[in-house]
């Protein structure tokens, strides 16, 4: 299966300007979660060059469980899935990131095309692209800053992120970001919330694709 970068059906809405991105995490209080300054974010986004980038805090200060439940959709919060415990033990794999506490993601896309692909599948057709998953995270603050980001049908995974077990190999879940049907163990409180939760790597999904970028710096 050929990957084509941007190759979607939809328009995405274009990401704000890093300065309004830094005033959006400071809203929410990203900065206190990471032990950091509003000015320290402030002033990384008024220096860094990154038009049409996303600003991303590093998973080791602002991990996913901290994150999550700052998302919002028909004013309902974000939450990890029950059976997700560990979810910050989901770290990058095969991902090289910036030594540096703020940093920027560029060239974002959805993959919608990859819909009904497999992670297995995924991977190695993003990577002969010259293109890594997102991590976890990244995928959380690309929906915190665009929130339309996350609709039915066209969700996405974030395979950037696996959990290494002890003997070495890696989990077979692969994170992922969706729409809660309110269903099982969510709640019916739930219906509509943004989810953080998990997919097999082996198992394809016609409404998840795979979240990636063309690059990284600080």
């Amino acid at each position: 299966m050929p990957y084509t970068a941007h190759d979607t059906s939809t328009v995405l809405p274009a990401l704000p300007a890093l300065s309004a991105q830094a005033e959006r995490l400071i809203e929410l209080g990203v900065h206190g979660i990471a032990g950091l300054s509003a000015d320290e974010i402030r002033t990384f986004a008024a220096e860094a060059d990154g038009e049409g980038a996303l600003l991303a805090v590093h998973h080791e200060i602002a991990p996913a469980s901290a994150l999550a439940p700052l998302l919002r959709r028909d004013g309902k919060p974000g939450f990890v899935v029950v059976d997700m415990p560990d979810v910050d033990e989901f770290t990058p794999c095969a991902v090289e990131l910036p030594d540096a506490p703020l940093y920027v993601v560029t060239g974002v896309d959805r993959g919608d095309h990859m819909g009904n692909w497999s992670p297995e599948e995924a991977l190695p057709a993003l990577t002969k692209d010259d293109r890594t998953p997102l991590l976890l995270t990244e995928g959380i603050h690309w929906v915190l800053q665009e929130p339309a980001v996350l609709e039915r049908n066209r969700c996405f995974m974030t395979i950037g992120s696996r959990l290494r077990k002890t003997n070495g190999s890696l989990d077979a879940r692969t994170p992922a970001i969706w729409i809660s049907n309110g269903t099982g163990r969510d709640g019916r409180e739930r219906l509509n919330a943004p989810k953080v939760g998990w997919c097999w790597w082996n198992n394809r999904h016609t409404w998840l694709g795979f979240a990636s970028t063309t690059g990284r710096r600080s």
